[in-house]
């Protein structure tokens, strides 16, 4: 039992950790290399919160509103020129992680901090105690799940992406604004960066490094998994069920790199990912 809740508690960690980088990919066809940067964000917006003996549910939205903010400032100043150039785009969301990181570093130090969960306690199911928080998380990737999915679906706003994404040039000669799409989109995909920060802060420690580990997983899932949400969540399970069925009966350390290892195999055998058949 404890076998299958750590793979469903694996799996919605790692999808509340792509979830933003998937959103911005989905759209722009560009990486954001920024992206551990703004969960590291996240995780020090949450940690700032505790530090001030202020409700831990604080945290997220004020890590959502920091990552956003960041996001806008982001696109309209340093992504929006490259556009037509993603390889730029990429070194340039590089060195802006590095850039954030090192600001974090000079604010908060190098030290290592710890927050505490907003919900503590354990949960008996089936006769095993489990982490509350840990169990929490997963009504959260699917709630955050569906909630991408509807707006990429179900809303005007979705229809507008969905055009950029599929012929940018007959989107525009519709009268549909690409650029402010972009804008939106980038600008919620780094909340949902920001967000995952502070989500998945409780469960491990807070340092100005702690996003770069995060950013290979989410990078890898991202490219396996195409611009599907839906496909993004069955990615994670998969993958995470591997992961943690390697850590478990092989070697921790192996399973750190069973993600990159499967994601690299995979594109070798299907180099467009899962969701373009």
């Amino acid at each position: 039992m404890v076998l299958l809740l750590d793979i469903l508690t694996t799996a919605a960690v790692l999808f509340i950790v792509t979830a933003g980088l998937m959103m911005i990919f989905g759209v722009m066809k560009i990486v954001n290399f920024a992206h551990g940067a703004l969960l590291t964000l996240g995780a020090y917006a949450s940690f700032v919160v505790t530090q001030l003996k202020l409700p831990p549910l604080l945290g997220l939205p004020l890590a959502m509103l920091a990552g956003v903010v960041v996001g806008m400032l982001v696109e309209s100043a340093i992504v929006r020129p490259l556009y037509k150039r993603p390889l730029d785009a990429i070194l340039a969301t590089w060195g802006l992680g590095i850039v954030i990181g090192q600001l974090i570093v000079m604010a908060f130090g190098r030290e290592v901090q710890f927050v505490e969960p907003p919900v503590q306690g354990a949960l008996a199911i089936a006769g095993t105690s489990y982490s509350a928080y840990r169990l929490l998380l997963v009504p959260v990737a699917l709630a955050l799940c569906a909630a991408m999915s509807g707006l990429l679906s179900g809303t005007r706003f979705g229809v507008k992406t969905r055009a950029v994404i599929m012929n940018e040039d007959l989107a525009r000669g519709l009268g549909i604004h690409s650029g402010r799409v972009r804008f939106i989109t980038f600008s919620l995909g780094a909340g949902l960066g920001a967000l995952a920060g502070a989500l998945i802060t409780p469960l491990s420690s807070v340092d100005p490094a702690m996003g770069l580990p995060w950013l290979v997983s989410a990078f890898m899932l991202v490219m396996v998994s195409g611009h599907s949400m839906l496909s993004l969540l069955l990615t994670c399970v998969v993958f995470g069920a591997c992961q943690v069925l390697v850590s478990t009966y092989l070697n921790p350390v192996l399973g750190g790199l069973t993600i990159a290892v499967l994601a690299a195999l995979t594109l070798r055998i299907r180099p467009r990912g899962f969701a373009h058949g």
